[in-house]
């Protein structure tokens, strides 16, 4: 079995005149957690979307596990493995935390919305959902409505939905946004046990955590790759510390 996992070969996403992703080639390995970094308008969300399937390259190639899932549209991609958290919360607030891991498993299942699925389904579907909220660390409120939660807590409860789907691939955009420093503790260790069998890429503002979890780095600015690394290679990259700087004396 191959390391890589995932691989994309000048892939390319334009819009009008915006080349918002630009020729990136990229390669991301099993059971490593990767960070997507760069300014605002560098491309890092256009680049999970391409990913995911949320929108369909200008140009380039994207593979998972060696099949071309370039022109495939999200629930296909979903369904091969790859899960996708997103900026906004993605739940249904008015279901408790079981009931929206379960509906994200059942969602997985061929048929998943057959009145006449046999009882030993529904009994996998359960323990999926089950499962999911307790890698999440959301056991304890299964029978809790998700919109009587913190924030923080729904944050927890989109990634077990996404868990419930049995992905391999985990690609997270922003999972800290709008948390205070408790929140993003339990998140970052969260994180920190997804990637024992998981493979993680995400997107995130918060350096610190992404210094806590992080096994490799990506650096984009303007849609194009600038940097790939160790934690260590990319912060000491000349080139990294100069776009930075020029965008921080652009301000």
């Amino acid at each position: 079995m191959s390391d890589i996992i995932l691989e994309t070969q000048n892939l390319s996403r334009h819009f009008g005149a915006l080349m918002a992703v630009d020729d990136v080639t990229l390669q991301f390995e099993r059971s490593l957690v990767y960070a997507v970094l760069g300014p605002n308008g560098a491309g890092k969300t256009t680049l999970i979307n391409l990913l995911s399937g949320e929108i369909l390259p200008s140009g380039g190639s994207i593979r998972f596990k060696d099949q071309d899932i370039t022109n495939l549209p999200a629930n296909a991609i979903s369904q091969l493995g790859i899960g996708r958290s997103f900026q906004k919360t993605n739940i249904f607030p008015n279901f408790t935390c079981f009931e929206n891991c379960r509906l994200a498993a059942q969602s997985r299942m061929k048929g998943s919305f057959s009145f006449f699925k046999p009882a030993l389904s529904y009994r996998q579907i359960n323990q999926q959902a089950e499962r999911a909220l307790e890698m999440c660390g959301l056991s304890m409120r299964c029978h809790t409505l998700a919109q009587a939660m913190s924030y923080g807590e729904q944050r927890q409860l989109e990634i077990g939905m996404m868990l419930a789907t049995g992905p391999e691939l985990l690609l997270l955009d922003e999972p800290l946004a709008g948390m205070g420093a408790d929140e993003s503790l339990k998140v970052i260790e969260l994180l920190r046990r997804l990637a024992k069998e998981h493979t993680l890429i995400l997107i995130e503002h918060d350096m610190d955590a992404v210094f806590a979890v992080a096994d490799r780095l990506a650096v984009m600015v303007n849609g194009r790759l600038l940097e790939t690394g160790t934690v260590a290679e990319v912060r000491a990259s000349k080139a990294v510390q100069e776009a930075y700087l020029g965008a921080e004396e652009e301000h």
